[in-house]
């Protein structure tokens, strides 16, 4: 009941006893409950090894009943979970997806075994404590970028990713699908982008100044039947998925299948091949009308695989486009000419205006990565502020929604110790103990910008991350504390309860054996984590507030 990841808002009424599932537990699910009844029976049933069969038609109330409900007066996000010897266990949710929230604190209160996958230990099953728990999030956006192009994840992993995500209560997964080193979604009008820009002869092993090279060529992509398969799956956990396609920068790979789309008068676009390397890219997209054409559409094709209804934002990028080839280029310089626009900063705007509008004529909402504020922003664009909180702050003062995902805080690729084994060291040290007490609202920002603030997220870039174990290791344990900080109404940094949160962490890590989590433990990375003598890039002491 103490052990519960992330933090309930309330909990009371604890008594002695509790609920035990057993071959009789019958499951009872109200009208638009419908995912998470199939939640339970195919992850909870089959846990325990238990049909969980439908209750009967005067099961209400029966005292060995999971019983799911909707009542509209709660929070959308927000649930009621209540488990008394007269009525089993009660879950009520504001909304279908508040239901299933409650359904992952049901888990919880369970032992770790209901964690895997087939039954283990059937003759001692835990007892659901006697509770009364009402909760809901504090942010409606509670994210995890993961980044597929600088290392694929089939799409096996990208499913367990999302179970992953659902068991954190977080609701957002950003699927940062295209850049330089792969182009990872099949468009069927056109195909070279995976039937070239999915692979690349080598790769980097490392940080981009390191010598080594792994000679395999990498690559891979998920077609549309895949999309549509990982996009329904998410709906059934009640994650939205914000599609990521990289423009006007990092798009080598997809220049290297069309090299109409680059700079023609200024580099030869013919001879690139999908980069093999890491870091910000010189080759960037031609400002013409082929070029908008060309993406448009991409976008008509994404539109389809990702619903409206879950996924009302498609991200454009936006970020780390260099204007070297524009202030080369006598067609780059024509078009700002001719649209009156002052420099290249303006240039990159208009890329984003232009894209903004036609995504808005289709009813959805563009979201762009901070740099989309430098030459103006368009009107009903959002913004994902990664530089640190200033672009964020920025954008919301001006009437901007925002996701805050600072790279000094929430960057999951940064190392999570000092130590000579940490794995290709990134970036800043971010222990579990500083993601925890990471704040998504800067401080001094008014109220009305606030209240612009929809949430967070944390990022995965894949660069030295060759394999779903790596992933594991990044992300694990820290994204924990990352989704305790995006869902809980915590105090402030210097105030939340960190050793209270590791002594919860002590049951989570059971959980996340159960699962298979390849986390990095608390005692330092396993024999076969460590990658000695691999460059990397860390960074010395605190990261600044920026």
């Amino acid at each position: 009941m103490d052990n519960l990841i992330p933090a309930p808002a309330r909990t009371g009424g604890e008594g002695s006893g509790g609920f035990v599932l057993d071959e009789a537990t019958t499951l009872s699910a109200g009208p638009g409950t419908e995912t998470t009844e199939r939640w339970l029976r195919t992850t909870l049933g089959a846990a325990f090894g238990l049909p969980l069969a439908p209750a009967g038609v005067d099961a209400e109330g029966a005292p060995n009943t999971i019983e799911l409900g909707i009542d509209p007066s709660l929070e959308p996000e927000g649930y009621r979970l209540g488990v008394a010897p007269t009525w089993g266990v009660r879950i009520t949710g504001g909304s279908a997806a508040g239901v299933f929230w409650g359904a992952q604190t049901l888990r919880q209160l369970l032992d770790p075994e209901a964690f895997r996958r087939a039954p283990v230990a059937a003759g001692a099953r835990k007892a659901v404590p006697f509770t009364e728990i009402e909760d809901g999030p504090r942010f409606r956006w509670r994210g995890l970028m993961l980044d597929v192009a600088r290392h694929f994840m089939p799409k096996d992993g990208v499913l367990r990713m999302l179970d992953l995500l659902a068991a954190h209560k977080l609701n957002v997964f950003h699927f940062h699908l295209t850049d330089d080193q792969g182009w990872r979604i099949e468009i069927k009008r056109h195909p070279r982008l995976t039937e070239a820009g999915a692979w690349r002869a080598r790769t980097k092993y490392g940080h981009r100044a390191s010598e080594l090279w792994d000679e395999t060529p990498h690559g891979g992509f998920y077609t549309q039947d895949d999309i549509r398969e990982i996009v329904a799956y998410a709906a059934e956990r009640h994650i939205r998925v914000v599609p990521e396609i990289d423009i006007p920068g990092h798009s080598q790979a997809a220049i290297s299948a069309y090299p109409e789309l680059g700079n023609t008068d200024v580099i030869d676009t013919s001879a690139l091949s999908v980069w093999d390397t890491w870091g910000v890219n010189p080759n960037v997209l031609a400002p013409t009308d082929n070029t908008l054409r060309f993406f448009e559409g991409v976008l008509e094709e994404v539109l389809e695989l990702f619903p409206a209804d879950t996924s009302p934002f498609i991200h454009i990028g936006g970020d780390e486009c260099p204007k070297d080839q524009w202030k080369a280029s006598p067609t780059a310089q024509a078009r700002m000419a001719d649209a009156g626009l002052a420099d290249e900063d303006e240039l990159q705007s208009w890329f984003i205006r232009h894209f903004d509008r036609w995504l808005t004529a289709r009813g959805r909402r563009l979201i762009g990565w901070d740099e989309i504020l430098e030459g103006g922003l368009a009107e009903g664009a959002a913004v994902t502020s990664w530089r640190g909180y200033a672009g964020g702050t920025t954008a919301a003062e001006a009437g901007h929604d925002v996701v805050m995902c600072p790279l000094q805080q929430v960057y999951l690729d940064y190392r999570q110790d000092g130590g000579p084994d940490e794995p290709m060291p990134i970036g800043y040290v971010r222990t579990l103990e500083d993601v925890y007490r990471f704040e998504p609202v800067p401080p001094g920002l008014s109220e009305e910008a606030s209240g612009h603030i929809m949430g967070t997220q944390a990022n995965v870039w894949t660069e030295v991350m060759q394999n779903r174990d790596r992933v594991d290791y990044q992300v694990f344990p820290r994204l924990a504390a990352f989704a305790e900080v995006a869902w809980s109404c915590l105090p402030a940094p210097g105030e939340r309860d960190f050793a209270d949160f590791e002594r919860r962490m002590n049951t989570h890590y059971a959980r996340l054996d159960a699962l298979g989590v390849g986390y990095r433990p608390p005692t330092g990375p396993r024999p076969w984590q460590r990658r000695p003598g691999v460059l990397g890039r860390p960074i010395e002491g605190p990261p600044p507030t920026v």
